[in-house]
């Protein structure tokens, strides 16, 4: 009895030594259920300039997205592959996400059919069962660390007076980006970036936790204080740009408020290493300036 006690004591005090971690004292069958942390890349502050997403008018009528400068402040730690099913099963077998129906189960493959909230409480059970905190992305920090695979969003056409002909050609262009092999694929089947993140740009779309806006530029194209949010409806990344309401797990079936709907909706989740890092590395409005030149 007493030799099991030491050993029980070396072993917490050896965990300790190693470094801060997460102490959990774990039941039979959670033990069973546990997975180990997600891979993640830490990428450095950064500026990123890119156009930026929502509707846009000038002078009360449609225009093209304005070119914005967001600072990434603090270092960004992201998974390096979307969550994947069998990840995405241990939060189902441990009673705290919903069973996605009929959605492929492929242990290898990325987790789909899921929806902005089934998301959302993942990266809860993700951040109980490690003790950090695990959250979406924002679209600028998507984007940033998708580096040369972001999608081009920028504006095609850009006619005040016809804002018919901007949307057909955004339609015809996200219609040609969408892939033709419907069938989801294995995690890693579309490669890495230059930053080590993959599949950013295969035929699975990925929630962030930026909400859909509406925007008034000023005079020289910049973003107004004139914006409205819509909260019910995410930006997706992907292959191109989209915007999903929040409770769609399947977009071929509707929910898609602009542009060609994505074939699969799954995600990928940021590491924060505190909360003041959270708040300073939010991306959004706050942290947009205009474009340089």
């Amino acid at each position: 009895m007493l030799l099991a006690l030491k050993l029980k004591t070396a072993i917490v005090a050896a965990a300790f030594a190693a470094g801060p971690v997460a102490v959990s004292f774990w039941s039979k069958d959670e033990a069973k259920r546990a997975i180990a942390p997600p891979e993640m890349v830490e990428l450095s502050p950064g500026r990123l300039q890119y156009w930026a997403a929502g509707d846009f008018t000038r002078d009360g009528r449609p225009a093209g997205a304005p070119r914005v400068t967001v600072e990434i402040r603090r270092p960004l730690s992201i998974m390096k592959h979307q969550v994947s099913a069998a990840e995405y099963r241990a939060c189902v077998d441990d009673g705290a996400c919903l069973a996605r129906k009929g959605a492929p189960a492929g242990a290898d493959l990325p987790a789909v059919m899921v929806n902005f909230r089934d998301a959302e409480t993942y990266a809860k059970w993700l951040s109980r069962k490690f003790g950090h905190r695990y959250r979406l992305p924002t679209d600028a920090e998507w984007t940033y660390a998708a580096g040369s695979r972001a999608p081009d969003e920028a504006p095609l056409v850009n006619d005040p007076d016809n804002p018919a002909q901007r949307w057909l050609r955004q339609y015809e262009r996200e219609a040609e980006a969408d892939p033709t092999d419907k069938e989801v694929k294995a995690v890693g089947s579309f490669g890495a970036n230059e930053r080590g993140l993959v599949d950013l740009a295969g035929n699975v779309w990925e929630w962030t936790s930026s909400c859909f806006t509406r925007t008034a530029l000023d005079r020289a194209g910049r973003p107004s204080a004139q914006r409205s949010e819509n909260c019910g409806v995410r930006v997706v990344e992907g292959r191109h740009r989209a915007y999903v309401t929040d409770f769609i797990r399947d977009a071929r079936g509707g929910g898609c408020s602009q542009g060609t709907p994505p074939s699969y909706l799954g995600f990928r989740l940021v590491r924060d290493r505190d909360a003041e890092g959270w708040l300073s590395s939010l991306g959004g409005w706050f942290g947009r300036l205009p474009a340089d030149g």
